[in-house]
């Protein structure tokens, strides 16, 4: 079984993106040493999953992760975590996520939350086991419901996720790794609106000291200025590795 990988089952960023399906917004696969995770599942996670080859079999996830409770990013994730127990016949797998996403007006239904092994809530700067690796979360984002950015440490580097939020100096203290994954939804900087753009990743980047960075997540004038030029642009400036990510693309982890 293939192992070590990352897959973009989605890359649409802000609404009219994910309403119109410009780009899709099933999340993001991710598989460490052979345990199946799903960061995210935005809306048509499920179909996404089983759309793109080589296919990601959504009965065989281990766990479920949610950045925060924003329908992009959570849509899906009910029927996922169906997908993940059996339909709810295997108590199996586990669930982390804030913990709004459980309470007051939940994400996650007060069904599906008994089906999971597990629900573990997100807290600001905390780390996670889990199997034979651990996660950490970030800071707290500045955005409108209680985000978290990731970092997996693995025995071969570390992967970042650095989700929605408005920019602010403190980020760079926590995206430092081998590879980061950035949420890019606007190319020119909007201070009215909880995103990050490309123009404010240039104050990002330089201080990741990463191998190699993945722009994902575009809204609409992303998609008009194009997120590869977008790409393009920025690896020219700062000399490292920087891409823009497809729907369907996957990329290989060290093994």
């Amino acid at each position: 079984m293939k192992t070590n990988f990352i897959k973009f089952l989605g890359t649409a960023g802000a609404r009219f993106v994910m309403i119109r399906q410009l780009r899709a917004s099933g999340g993001i696969w991710i598989n460490i040493n052979g345990a199946n995770m799903l960061l995210d599942p935005g809306p048509g996670s499920l179909i996404q999953c089983h759309k793109h080859a080589p296919l990601t079999n959504p009965e065989t996830l281990d766990a479920i992760i949610l950045s925060h409770k924003h329908i992009d990013h959570c849509s899906d994730v009910n029927v996922m975590i169906e997908a993940m127990t059996e339909g709810g016949f295997k108590k199996r797998g586990t669930v982390f996520c804030p913990a709004d996403a459980i309470e007051g007006d939940p994400a996650i239904l007060k069904y599906a939350q008994k089906l999971p092994q597990e629900i573990v809530i997100l807290k600001e700067k905390a780390r996670y086991e889990y199997r034979d690796f651990s996660f950490e979360t970030s800071m707290r984002h500045i955005h409108s419901s209680e985000t978290y950015g990731l970092k997996f440490h693995t025995n071969n580097g570390t992967l970042a996720f650095l989700t929605d939020t408005k920019y602010f100096p403190e980020l760079t203290d926590f995206y430092k790794a081998d590879i980061v994954i950035i949420s890019t939804v606007f190319y020119n900087i909007r201070p009215d609106v909880d995103h990050l753009s490309v123009h404010e990743l240039k104050n990002i980047i330089p201080k990741t000291n990463a191998k190699k960075i993945i722009l994902t997540h575009f809204g609409l004038r992303m998609l008009e200025h194009g997120p590869s030029k977008a790409a393009e642009e920025l690896s020219k400036e700062f000399g490292i590795e920087i891409a823009a990510a497809e729907d369907g693309m996957e990329i290989a982890l060290k093994s």
